[in-house]
């Protein structure tokens, strides 16, 4: 890992990481993509050392609260976030300032900021989004090695749900051949239905691969799958997009049950939800941060 100094560190959309790189290992991750133009490499994690000294100073020269969004390309919960404590200030910023807060995470250390969660959450929003892609703890660790397992992401579920903090599941990627059945998605289903998610984010039964990302994955499948990347040469050749054969089939699963259980599953509507701040002490207006 690394310092350096940020120029800025909110988005136009007031979304903003607090790192650039990870430390989990992902084997399908996109933010290892040539176009975000990475100038170290990915393992070695920048950390952006006046970063609450910068949120501190846009959030005091808005107008009006709103949404921040946290972890879009950088997990705000990596392990060295045990000790740099970013992401915790970052919180203790917005619960200061009255904003609210929606930030994405795999990682259980979340719970450490379960107080402060819990706090905005009071006088606003807070809104806690975990990846899964996988039920299976012993495939997790394959294709996810640096970060803790599913079942712990559904433990941290609970524990949200217990502490009335509204959670939503990004279900994504499944991987063609290796994840994309209806067992696996039934179990995270089920996971999510226990635990009482507000709603579950799709795009597909696939993921996206470009130049960067499709590289290091094929060499994972190398690795991990012997015989696989030859498989999605023939199959999806240099696709942008790469659907699971059974994409048609899954999703209609997936609607159906999330509508069976009351479970938010339109984007877009999930979208809007996270971007609307709520204000409620009954003393501001509505803002989007995008």
């Amino acid at each position: 890992m690394h310092y350096a100094e940020a120029k800025g560190i909110l988005s136009s959309k007031n979304g903003m990481n607090l790192y650039r790189g990870c430390t989990h290992g992902c084997i399908y991750c996109d933010s290892r993509s040539g176009c975000y133009h990475m100038n170290h490499d990915f393992e070695d994690v920048e950390i952006k050392k006046n970063a609450a000294e910068l949120l501190e100073k846009e959030l005091k020269s808005k107008r009006r609260p709103c949404m921040i969004g946290m972890g879009s390309m950088t997990d705000p919960y990596m392990p060295l976030e045990e000790n740099e404590k970013n992401t915790r200030k970052a919180l203790e910023l917005i619960y200061k300032y009255d904003f609210g807060a929606a930030l994405i995470t795999k990682s259980d250390l979340v719970l450490r900021d379960l107080d402060i969660l819990g706090e905005i959450n009071k006088q606003s929003k807070a809104v806690v989004q975990i990846t899964v892609t996988t039920f299976d703890d012993e495939l997790c660790k394959k294709i996810e090695p640096g970060v803790c397992p599913a079942s712990r992401r559904f433990r941290v579920l609970k524990k949200l749900r217990d502490a009335g903090i509204p959670a939503v599941v990004w279900l994504c990627p499944i991987l063609p051949f290796i994840n994309d059945t209806e067992d696996n998605i039934s179990d995270i289903l089920d996971g999510c239905i226990e635990a009482r998610v507000y709603g579950i984010i799709c795009f597909g039964m696939g993921l996206t691969l470009r130049q960067g990302s499709r590289e290091y994955f094929y060499a994972d499948l190398d690795r991990l799958f012997p015989g696989l990347k030859e498989k999605y040469i023939k199959t999806y050749g240099n696709r942008y997009e790469v659907l699971s054969p059974r994409n048609k089939q899954l999703m209609d699963f997936f609607h159906n049950i999330c509508k069976i259980h009351s479970i938010v599953h339109d984007n877009n509507e999930i979208f809007e939800y996270l971007r609307t701040y709520d204000d409620k002490t009954g003393e501001k207006q509505l803002s989007l941060f995008d």
